[in-house]
């Protein structure tokens, strides 16, 4: 028999090979999958190994019926303290909105320490909200972003005012003199143009990020780098959970922080906001000039301030939202379900009192 022949029927005893196996795998009473290897005695070519009638060798293993065909991956399953069924955890731009439960404060902790990073926080104690420095700042100690470098800039215009409390390592508080205003409404609009003036002279070159937050307010809990991002709102309490026809939006078309019945994304809050620097500036820079157009036609949006900022994070979405867990007024909106943690809370206080004063 020549070699010709030879290969022929080498060729047909496995093609009838495969056709046998294939029937088996059919008429079996559950799944097989064949793995084919080739095995060469000699390092020779595998069209040698033919010619030597070795036969390729033939794994069979099997799996339960029950798994067809495509093996699915192992999925672990969070512990109940981690997972989070019950509030959405992404924004339609999916971006994360950062809940109790979805991050690990350690691997986050391993990713920045070693950036070296600064972060600055704008606070505004101006009249008689200088009263509430003391206990944002002794809170701040306690809790927010322990372990890293920390800027507070009070924006004041009683300096002397301004308490002395300890601090830890590589933190310290900045005092800005700063202009008072007859009305509140006024303070509140100015924070813009103070911030982004700011930038220029202090900001990019001391800090890597900027966070904004309201004065009468104290920090209950951990409020860490989960919060960094390149710009970050924060979803105002009231507003949780609420139709956004119930937002309190500026509806004037006259006004520059209209927002349109139908659109909007989600009512932020004016106290809580923050990311880079150069986005903050950018940001504090338009509600700035906004303002200075809703002044020339006399015209001033109904929540001030904070209607421009909702105004502009709709046209330029946060890369990261954070929940009213890091905004939270517990006497007025008591301690529901969904929330696990309240970050920080707002100070009971006498709004007419303290205004104005």
């Amino acid at each position: 028999m020549n070699s010709k022949t030879k290969d022929c029927l080498s060729k047909t005893y496995r093609d009838w090979l495969w056709v046998i196996l294939v029937l088996a795998a059919f008429l079996g009473g559950y799944s097989t999958y064949f793995i084919l290897e080739h095995h060469s005695s000699s390092p020779e070519p595998a069209t040698q190994s033919v010619q030597h009638h070795e036969k390729p060798k033939i794994e069979l293993q099997t799996v339960p019926q029950s798994v067809q065909h495509h093996e699915k991956p192992k999925i672990e399953l969070q512990t109940a303290s981690q997972r989070r069924i019950d509030v959405p955890l992404l924004t339609p731009w999916l971006a994360p909105i950062v809940w109790d439960g979805t991050f690990d404060e350690d691997i986050l902790n391993e990713q920045f320490q070693g950036r070296n990073i600064t972060i600055g926080v704008t606070i505004f104690a101006i009249k008689k909200y200088v009263i509430f420095l003391k206990l944002f700042l002794e809170t701040a100690e306690k809790h927010f972003m322990v372990g890293y470098k920390v800027n507070y800039y009070v924006f004041t215009d009683r300096p002397n005012d301004v308490p002395k409390i300890p601090l830890q390592e590589g933190r310290k508080i900045i005092t800005l003199v700063v202009q008072n205003y007859s009305r509140w409404q006024d303070i509140s609009m100015h924070r813009m143009e103070m911030i982004s003036n700011y930038c220029h002279q202090l900001f990019f070159k001391d800090v890597d990020y900027l966070v904004c937050l309201d004065v009468d307010m104290k920090f209950n809990d951990h409020v860490g780098v989960e919060m960094l991002s390149d710009l970050v709102g924060t979803l105002h309490p009231g507003f949780y959970g609420a139709s956004r026809e119930t937002f309190t939006y500026e509806r004037r078309p006259k006004s520059q922080a209209y927002i349109p019945r139908g659109k909007g994304d989600y009512y932020y809050m004016g106290g809580f906001f923050g990311g880079k620097v150069q986005q903050v500036y950018k940001l504090t820079k338009a509600c700035h000039e906004a303002m200075l157009i809703d002044k020339s036609n006399r015209i001033e949006a109904v929540w001030h301030d904070e209607s421009h900022l909702n105004k502009y994070l709709f046209l330029h979405k946060p890369t990261k939202v954070l929940p009213p867990e890091y905004m939270w007024d517990k006497q007025l909106l008591g301690w529901p379900a969904f929330l696990r943690k309240m970050r920080m809370l707002a100070v009971p206080k006498n709004h007419a009192k303290i205004r104005n004063k």
